[in-house]
């Protein structure tokens, strides 16, 4: 036998079995509650960088410390009109830094961007000594007539100029010059704040991967500019060979891995393809 019972005609019924309900409802949306963040939690437990305590830099864990080496590396959005001037320009100047010995750099390599951002021109110079060495250099290049007229003459070509200070990877070797031709690769970074250990650890063994058809130049981390960035340079005897090595790097053991892993890291990426101007070492 079943009994229908009218609350709405039962105030003190209703008030009795009120609480007891509203209880379990509670505790039940709460034990839900709590499932679901632990569920959330747990998801974004994969994506979050769990980060011990450390008392060191983490470009002092990264970095290459035998050498002290420092890198600049200038972008320069040229006027389109006039590029042909501008690179004869620094092909006229540029060399003659790199190889007076008073000067303690070194011009690395130097390009104009074919694929990316147009009418653009790349210098990537090494500061062997560090901070001292480029701030010897930058006092010294203020009394020289010759670069100051270059810097006068470029800055009637430019659109935009920007820079950024870098240091090497210590897995990684460091750019030397090399015969051509060649086209060159810039690929660079945005990782997300915090997690360039993280970047450099997972790195650190795809480079050995990456080295069988030796076409890595170089690895860089940025120290002023913008930061967390990162630069990767290639080297490919033209864009059917970087599309074959890059291909040929999935067929091998823990390369999938290696990107699967590192892909959540990046916040921006972006590729340049390059070419060589006339006096770059990197031909």
């Amino acid at each position: 036998h079943t009994s229908v019972i009218d609350l709405r005609s039962s105030d003190s019924l209703f008030q009795r079995i009120k609480q007891p309900v509203v209880s379990n409802l509670c505790v039940l949306f709460h034990h839900r509650s709590l499932s679901a963040f632990r569920e959330d939690s747990w998801f974004k437990s994969l994506f979050v960088r769990k980060v011990d305590p450390r008392k060191d830099a983490h470009s002092h864990l990264l970095a290459k410390k035998e050498d002290n080496n420092l890198y600049k590396i200038q972008f320069h959005n040229v006027k389109p009109e006039c590029l042909d001037a501008y690179n004869e320009l620094c092909e006229g100047v540029l060399p003659s830094i790199h190889a007076d010995p008073e000067y303690p750099c070194e011009l690395v390599g130097t390009w104009n961007t074919w694929y990316g951002e147009q009418d653009q021109a790349v210098h990537l110079w090494r500061y062997r000594g560090g901070y001292p060495a480029l701030t010897e250099v930058m006092n010294k290049l203020r009394q020289n007539k010759e670069f100051m007229n270059y810097r006068n003459e470029r800055g009637k070509m430019l659109l935009s100029r920007r820079n950024q200070l870098l240091l090497e990877f210590s897995f990684w070797n460091e750019p030397v010059p090399r015969p051509g031709p060649n086209i060159y690769e810039l690929r660079s970074y945005q990782l997300r704040p915090g997690t360039m250990i993280e970047w450099g650890n997972y790195w650190a063994r795809a480079i050995e991967i990456r080295q069988q058809n030796q076409e890595s130049v170089g690895g860089f981390f940025s120290q002023i500019g913008s930061l967390y960035t990162v630069h990767h340079l290639w080297a490919y005897k033209d864009l059917q060979s970087r599309e074959d090595t890059r291909n040929a790097a999935w067929q091998r053991d823990g390369w999938d891995q290696i990107v699967y892993y590192t892909v959540p890291l990046i916040q921006h990426m972006e590729s340049r393809i390059m070419i060589p101007m006339k006096t770059s070492p990197l031909k």
